[in-house]
């Protein structure tokens, strides 16, 4: 990792002022400045009304002002209340590029501030995760010639040795894997119901904010990038735990459900189902540029590739204002198959005062193979989490037991070379 005061951020503030998003990028990775082609267009931000102020789709969030507090999206909006709600005649929307810069810089200069990244933007998040009584939580290295990841592997008390399903949770920029699984709670899950999970971790030295790299082309093809360790580690988990290799299934939030997405779409030979929370579909974007009009919702669906469709579950905030929430539907409709699906919708609420719409689209059999969960007034937050992780909203419906349930409803055929 480069040291921090290599890092000019006055140069990384003036190329994103010019809509140079991909030297800037650069740069933040420690990287020299592409030279801009003189045909290439500029990344130009809206503006909202008669406002001065950019529109900036910035991944960071606003932490919790007390310990039972949610994470937020941040506003532009002055007199803002501390939880980051909006008053009803404010409008919200994102910080001004100086303010987001600034912050950004402010972080880098302060002590332990790479890792204070990986640990939900420093904000004092669990570095480990209580581990029951005769379950283990370890580290693990993959390597291929892709280059390697490590990753935590969640082994429940239950494990006798038996065939258990596989869930691959991949975690959100700034996140690691014990920040996710505190957040997400899918090791008591794991526990409850005996099955294993792995979480890859996303180093700094791949993305900056630890961010999978979900919008380069190189990172959204089988046998390469990142989707090929993604994948390596859960065939790993399988061949180590003698798990059951029908049942492997993939889920993430943010920049790791757009990731779980492309395994999806690129692995459908090795995942049963994917779940998909406040991501994007594959192939939403291609470089830096287009991930920020993608995560503004203009991104275009790519059509599905010739393997077959993977059951795919999908929540998503209606007020999610980092990715925009018609990137649910895109994840949708990228998932459908030719067959014909019956839909049924539902609506509801929860206790903790979140609506939802729930649309199923069911197979002949009654089975869902597409389910969409839109949160009314939801942000970009793992709903129904623990305030323990960064990046949920314990209000909203439990995401991860409601995947964990379509999950199990799925298995992919045995292939004639398994046993």
């Amino acid at each position: 990792m480069n040291s921090i005061d290599k890092i000019d951020m006055g140069e990384v503030t003036r190329l994103t002022q010019a809509g140079k998003l991909a030297e800037a990028m650069a740069l933040l990775q420690g990287r020299p400045a592409p030279r801009a082609r003189n045909d290439a267009p500029e990344w130009k931000a809206p503006h909202r009304g008669r406002s001065p102020k950019r529109s900036w789709p910035t991944i960071d969030m606003v932490a919790p002002a007390g310990p039972e507090g949610a994470w937020t999206a941040p506003s532009e909006a002055e007199g803002q209340p501390a939880d980051g709600t909006a008053r009803a005649d404010q409008p919200t929307g994102f910080p001004d590029l100086s303010e987001t810069m600034r912050a950004f810089r402010d972080r880098l200069a302060t002590p332990r501030a790479f890792s204070g990244l990986g640990e939900g933007l420093g904000s004092g998040r669990p570095t480990s995760v209580p581990v029951p009584e005769g379950a283990r939580f370890e580290d693990r290295t993959f390597a291929n010639a892709a280059g390697s990841r490590t990753y935590k592997v969640f082994v429940p008390s239950g494990y006798t040795g038996q065939a258990l399903p596989v869930v691959v949770m991949l975690h959100g920029c700034t996140q690691n894997p014990d920040d996710f699984a505190a957040g997400t709670r899918m090791n008591d899950l794991a526990e409850e119901q005996t099955f294993l999970v792995a979480y890859p971790r996303q180093p700094q030295s791949a993305n900056l904010q630890k961010c999978w790299n979900w919008f380069n082309a190189g990172d959204q093809t089988r046998h390469g990038g990142e989707p090929s360790l993604i994948a390596g580690i859960a065939t790993a988990v399988v061949e180590e735990f003698s798990a059951d290799p029908t049942r492997v299934y993939v889920a993430g939030l943010s920049a790791g459900g757009a990731a779980a997405a492309i395994m999806g779409a690129t692995y459908p030979d090795l995942f049963a189902a994917v779940g998909v929370h406040s991501g994007l579909a594959c192939g939403a974007a291609k470089d830096m540029p287009s991930a920020f009009a993608a995560m503004k919702g203009g991104g275009a669906v790519q059509p599905r590739r010739d393997e077959p469709a993977v059951p795919t579950i999908v929540f998503h905030g209606d007020g999610d204002r980092t990715v925009n929430p018609v990137n649910g539907d895109h994840v949708i409709a990228q998932a459908k198959s030719d067959t014909t699906l019956s839909e049924t919708v539902m609506r509801g609420e929860t206790p903790g005062g979140v609506a939802y719409t729930r649309t199923v689209h069911a197979d002949g059999a009654g089975r869902g193979i597409l389910e969409q969960w839109v949160l009314h007034g939801g942000g970009h937050a793992w709903s129904g989490g623990s305030a323990g992780g960064s990046y949920t909203d314990p209000r909203g419906p439990d995401a991860s037991r409601e995947m964990v349930r379509f999950f199990l409803t799925h298995a992919r055929a045995r292939s004639a070379t398994q046993h």
